[in-house]
């Protein structure tokens, strides 16, 4: 029997918020045990580790990003739609870093298949459908779109652009202007 009041969703949302405030890299079943004030014995009847704390925080960060783009993108296409899309990656990057750091994390195929990154892809694909992309082409821009938003919005987040000027704001809109012009007007292969 857990600990009076802890449940795994509570343990999750805590250790979400610990990613947000101290590094996802640094949160253990150790630190949040600690912000519970509990022994860490007391957390294993609601998760094996901490690898198995950071799987659910990961999968946390994945709906809640897939719930924000949902909502963004809804009624939305082109280009629209796009910067939409890659608005709700920089923008849950800022508020939640710890969180959106979670979202890289290495989930084995089972786990991945059944969390909400499907979701992304669907909605990615989605989007591109305004481009008239064909296979291979869409998988393509799947990952060029992944790459661009999460290279941007790491390095941003790390503070390389607030050394110099323009703002990143403005090299954020000429990014998405970009990557609208790419795939509107794409080389062949």
């Amino acid at each position: 029997m857990g600990r009076a009041g802890l449940t795994a969703e509570r343990l999750v949302r805590a250790g979400a918020e610990l990613a947000d405030e101290i590094g996802f890299e640094r949160v253990t079943l150790s630190e949040l045990a600690r912000g519970f004030d509990v022994k860490v014995a007391s957390l294993y009847s609601h998760l094996k580790n901490s690898h198995d704390l950071k799987t659910r925080i990961a999968l946390l960060a994945l709906e809640e990003m897939a719930d924000q783009a949902a909502d963004a993108v809804a009624g939305r296409s082109g280009k629209d739609a796009l910067a939409a899309y890659a608005g709700v990656f920089r923008d849950y990057a800022r508020r939640h870093p710890g969180r959106y750091a979670s979202a890289q994390f290495p989930l084995d195929t089972e786990t991945a298949l059944a969390g909400a990154g499907v979701r992304h892809a669907r909605m990615t694909r989605a989007i591109l459908r305004g481009y008239d992309l064909v296979e291979p082409e869409e998988t393509h821009a799947v990952r060029l779109l992944g790459s661009l938003f999460h290279g941007y919005v790491s390095l941003e987040n790390a503070g390389g652009f607030s050394h110099s000027a323009p703002d990143s704001q403005e090299s954020w809109e000429r990014a998405v202007d970009a990557l609208d012009s790419l795939l509107r007007n794409r080389p062949t292969p």
